[in-house]
């Protein structure tokens, strides 16, 4: 998070790198920042295995997706709550995560916004008609109260930052 595209500040490339020799599993690195191109290389030498951008962020995003890749990472590609699934359609086939926030970005503990999960379902069809190969993620108001209906909207990899730090998310 930059301070500009989502009015927090987060963590920078100096600590995934500062982490990466601490760990084999996979750093996934989600950018909540204006101009995501200019920080895209940084995290690529910190050692991130994916990385996640916004549509609304970035005008060329084929060309960064190109970019991140060529680098042997992984591209992701997000939408905020307002963003519709059709702003991706050109993109999706070049991507491998699609990351669909179902809160507005920045702040920890918000309520999921159920109309948000129609987007899962509209690009997992989206996936199957076009014999595409991303995965669907959801970030925001994951809990033990929405992650039956977040599941059950086709969701591939569920994101829990609140409820998982504050120990009320069971997976049991």
């Amino acid at each position: 998070m930059d301070g500009h595209f989502v009015p927090n500040l987060t963590l920078g490339a100096p600590i995934v790198k500062a982490l990466r020799p601490r760990s084999r599993l996979p750093f996934d690195v989600h950018l909540m920042v204006d101009n995501p191109a200019s920080m895209v290389d940084d995290f690529i030498a910190a050692g991130a295995d994916w990385i996640t951008f916004h549509i609304e962020a970035e005008t060329h995003a084929h060309r960064l997706a190109a970019k991140i890749r060529e680098a042997g990472v992984k591209v992701g590609i997000s939408l905020v709550p307002s963003t519709p699934v059709a702003a991706l359609s050109e993109i999706l086939s070049f991507v491998d995560l699609v990351l669909v926030m179902t809160v507005n970005p920045g702040f920890g503990g918000q309520s999921l916004i159920p109309e948000s999960l129609l987007k899962v379902r509209e690009l997992k069809k989206i996936k199957r008609d076009r014999d595409l190969s991303y995965i669907v993620s959801v970030d925001g108001g994951v809990n033990q109260e929405t992650m039956e209906s977040v599941l059950d909207a086709g969701t591939d990899v569920l994101v829990s930052g609140s409820a998982f730090f504050s120990g009320s998310l069971s997976l049991e």
